[in-house]
């Protein structure tokens, strides 16, 4: 266990809050997962960077820790409020394919990007669709607080106390995204059973006390949470836009389950947006910035989970092409100075890097605070008092809680051949091989041409770099 007590903001009280476990032995966490329709912009993915980081943190200071991370593939509707049509129906019927092959691409894919970003897997992955009895037992076990219209069952939030505390959405301007749907007694009430249309049938659809239909989105976050994790539990996670709808529903549902005041979870824990162009990004326009698009413009995906480890989890983050590259130079910088430390390594521990270490736990026990933790990264690796086996050896406790794989990481695997590149491998080592020999003949007009051909192509050349070349980003 390190030294600095734990600090985390919980978006319930508004306040920080020293972190004290509710079991020692077990801390148990769950966050809201994708919705299966699409694949996830690289918005959505700070949310499951911030709880990545959240869980090596609880790790790292002495926790053990059970992460539970769902897959919604039924029951998000078009608006977070309950209106319009299913997510996952809509896009099977746009693609022209089963839902549930919607569903299996969109997870494989999600899962891929998170396993590029170095996001540990949690402990277990709940979907939806595998707990829909235990939906419509915990749906039953709270309909004295329902009431049932045409479209479905609704759960009454005027039965719980102090309804949307944790977004504060009392006033007219706190609801306005709520869509109005016929029959609702009050704007906040949500779905707890959504039921078919007549003579209408979706591809996913269950037998259920209220008629054939699905779950409501907010259901199986309760549902999952509960089962897989015990109410309460620990921390709850997500992205802020989960604070003023879904989380207050599931919380609301929580109450209404136990008869208490029990939100489900002691704390609970929002990031901030990404933003692009100062507009939040969303995937309803269909047009949207993946992972791969990174990549496939050259930019390692570290770089990004760099980028956003340069903000504080709450605050406001701008995406821009120009921050993406500061982060990736930045990241070949921490690269580079591991492998010259590598380089003079005697392996003589030398220096004490406890100042640093305490420097890191002070960080992120102050609210993951992990733009303060990379200044003291910097700072332990410039440090030449410290022989470089005892900051080789610093920087596995870095490692283990930014996760930015600087243990591992080769220098050759930053370089990412942009998806619209002219030349291979190959071909620019083959002209970097009739450049040592024009320079070797001392014929420096033919090297500079090729140098010179070589830079229209994308390709910078590095004299006495032993990477020899790489490739100049154009963002």
């Amino acid at each position: 266990m390190t030294a600095t007590p734990l600090t985390l903001y919980n978006s319930l009280t508004r306040s920080l809050t020293p972190f004290v476990p509710i079991d020692p032995a077990l801390v148990r966490v769950y966050t809201c997962g994708p919705t299966v329709y699409n694949y996830q912009h690289i918005g959505n993915m700070r949310a499951f960077l911030f709880a990545d980081t959240l869980g090596r943190v609880l790790r790292w200071k002495g926790y053990p820790t059970k992460h539970v991370i769902n897959i919604t593939d039924v029951g998000h509707l078009t608006s977070d409020a309950d209106a319009g049509d299913d997510k996952m129906e809509k896009a099977a019927a746009a693609e022209a394919k089963s839902i549930w092959e919607i569903a299996a691409h969109y997870t494989q894919a999600f899962k891929a990007d998170v396993a590029r970003l170095n996001i540990d897997p949690p402990a277990e992955w709940t979907v939806a669709t595998e707990h829909i009895p235990q939906m419509i037992a915990f749906a039953q076990a709270i309909e004295k607080d329902c009431y049932l219209i045409e479209g479905g069952l609704y759960f009454d939030t005027t039965r719980v106390p102090n309804y949307g505390s944790l977004a504060r959405a009392v006033s007219d301007e706190g609801e306005s995204r709520i869509d109005p749907v016929s029959g609702k007694r009050h704007p906040q009430d949500f779905a707890i059973w959504r039921r078919s249309p007549p003579g209408e049938q979706r591809q996913m659809e269950w037998e259920s006390p209220w008629g054939p239909g699905a779950p409501g989105w907010h259901l199986e976050c309760s549902v999952m949470s509960r089962q897989h994790l015990g109410h309460p539990f620990d921390i709850h996670t997500g992205g802020i836009d989960h604070r003023e709808i879904h989380h207050p529903n599931e919380i609301a549902q929580n109450q209404s389950f136990c008869g208490c005041d029990d939100s489900g979870a002691r704390i609970w824990m929002h990031n901030n947006f990404l933003v692009d162009r100062g507009a939040k990004m969303s995937k309803s326009t269909g047009d949207f910035l993946r992972l791969q698009t990174l990549v496939d413009a050259g930019v390692h995906p570290l770089a990004y989970r760099l980028m956003c480890l340069q903000a504080q989890y709450r605050s406001e983050l701008e995406f821009t092409w120009e921050n993406l590259a500061a982060a990736f130079t930045r990241l070949k910088r921490l690269v580079i100075a591991r492998d010259a430390l590598r380089a003079r390594d005697d392996y003589v521990l030398k220096g004490d890097p406890e100042p640093y270490l305490a420097q890191l736990d002070a960080a992120v026990s102050d609210d993951l605070n992990t733009p303060r933790a990379l200044i003291a990264l910097d700072e332990m690796l410039a440090d030449k008092r410290l022989s470089p086996a005892t900051r080789l050896r610093a920087l596995e406790d870095f490692d283990a809680v930014l996760g930015l794989e600087l243990v591992t990481l080769k220098r050759a695997a930053l370089r990412l051949r942009p998806i619209d590149a002219t030349l291979d491998d190959a071909a620019i080592d083959a002209q970097l091989a009739a450049r040592k020999d024009a320079r070797a003949a001392k014929d420096f007009a033919a090297s500079d041409a090729i140098r010179d051909a070589l830079a229209a192509a994308g390709v910078e050349v590095m004299d006495g770099d032993p990477l020899g070349w790489d490739w100049k980003l154009a963002l």
